[in-house]
């Protein structure tokens, strides 16, 4: 879990982990990849203009696990669920399965796999629980990016600025470029 509480280390790894969710062949327009070892590591991070950074929320009761952080998750998942509450009041959460959350008055249904045939897991939190665990995960996210600038800093001083950057842009915590 991404907080203001983790050891430069598992800073370190998370980024590295940001980063390597965007290392891939990259399209033209994105430049040549740099042969260094670091420059080519941190090429998608630093170029790409959607950043992605695998992971999402984890909700579970005693018996049911919700969302499971998945392929089609991501930790700036956290504005899906202001479209819950404010917007909407639904959002897909990827599949296999098919996690859906729907607002109902004041009640937040989560529901495991809303293609189940034969019924599927449910988890309902008031409104307000989801708010407040909203703001804890925005909270979080940006506790970590400032582990993250101060990280990137100390091992990355060439690139500390736009390595904090692009990771502020991959948890939706800033607007892209």
């Amino acid at each position: 879990m991404l907080n203001g509480e983790l050891t430069p280390a598992e800073v370190g790894t998370a980024v590295m982990r940001i980063a390597g969710c965007n290392d891939f062949e990259l399209e033209e327009e994105h430049g040549p990849c740099p042969t260094d070892p670091l420059g080519a590591f941190l090429h998608g991070l630093l170029t790409m203009p959607d950043l992605f950074a695998a992971g999402g929320f984890r909700v579970a009761d005693n018996a049911t696990v919700f969302v499971e952080p998945g392929c089609c998750n991501g930790l700036a998942a956290w504005r899906d669920w202001l479209e819950v509450l404010d917007g909407t009041g639904y959002a897909y959460f990827g599949h296999d399965p098919s996690s859906v959350a729907e607002r109902v008055g004041d009640i937040v249904r989560l529901t495991l796999d809303a293609h189940a045939t034969d019924g599927s897991p449910v988890i309902e939190l008031s409104v307000d629980q989801v708010r407040t665990l909203v703001t804890g995960a925005q909270q979080d996210s940006q506790d970590f990016l400032s582990l993250a600038g101060t990280w990137a800093e100390q091992h990355l001083p060439a690139h500390a600025a736009a390595v904090t950057a692009a990771v502020a842009r991959a948890l939706d915590l800033a607007p892209a470029p």
